[in-house]
């Protein structure tokens, strides 16, 4: 019986983090969804194909590795832009959904994160979290992450980029980011990671007695 932990939440909310120590804890395997698409861009970038051919992006979508996508590599931010231009692409999210669910499926357990993951790609997750945190704080936290990095940021372009993204994450017709009906609100916007931590393992003990 494998376990499912789906996440989800808008960007610089501390999904990402949390799931990585859900995951780490509970020795199950991680998935940022968010990185498949990241993936499916470098690949058509590295190719030079085109961004606006869905036949194209399908194809190249199906052939992702999902096992070793490198954080560090797919953040930088041409292949975010990229990502964002064949994320609307309905052939895309099919087959990189298809390609989620089949690694929800691995034992002992799965945590995934993103946007739609409870809604769309795990519905039958056995708990689903809803990570989220004010614009104002999830602007600051990527401005400080910039900082911290020895980078410059500008804290009122970040401000207006994560509200864009909200717009268009939560706009779009085809799996828009919302919270499913079941999943668990967790509000970061004056929580440590530490006590979100201790708030969804909680939740996530309680299923997991459930499925002995």
């Amino acid at each position: 019986m494998t376990l499912v932990i789906a996440i989800d939440g808008p960007a610089a909310a501390g999904k990402g983090t949390l799931s990585r120590r859900i995951a780490e804890e509970y020795g199950f395997h991680h998935l940022d969804t968010g990185l498949t698409y990241r993936a499916t861009a470098k690949a058509l970038l590295d190719a030079r194909l085109p961004l606006d051919d869905e036949e194209v992006a399908e194809k190249t979508a199906r052939e992702v590795e999902l096992a070793g996508l490198d954080r560090s590599v797919l953040s930088a931010h041409e292949i975010g832009e990229a990502a964002s231009k064949i994320a609307v692409m309905p052939a895309v999210r099919r087959a990189l959904v298809e390609a989620q669910r089949a690694f929800s499926r691995k034992e002992p357990g799965t945590v995934l994160d993103g946007r739609d993951i409870g809604t769309v790609v795990c519905p039958d997750a056995a708990v689903k979290l809803y990570v989220t945190a004010s614009p104002e704080v999830r602007a600051r936290r990527r401005y400080d992450e910039i900082v911290a990095g020895g980078g410059s940021a500008d804290y009122d372009a970040i401000f207006e980029d994560v509200k864009r993204r909200d717009e268009r994450d939560m706009g779009r017709t085809d799996s828009p980011l919302r919270p499913a009906e079941d999943a668990h609100l967790l509000d970061t916007s004056e929580m440590s990671i530490e006590a979100a931590f201790q708030a969804a393992k909680m939740l996530i003990d309680a299923a997991l007695k459930e499925n002995i």
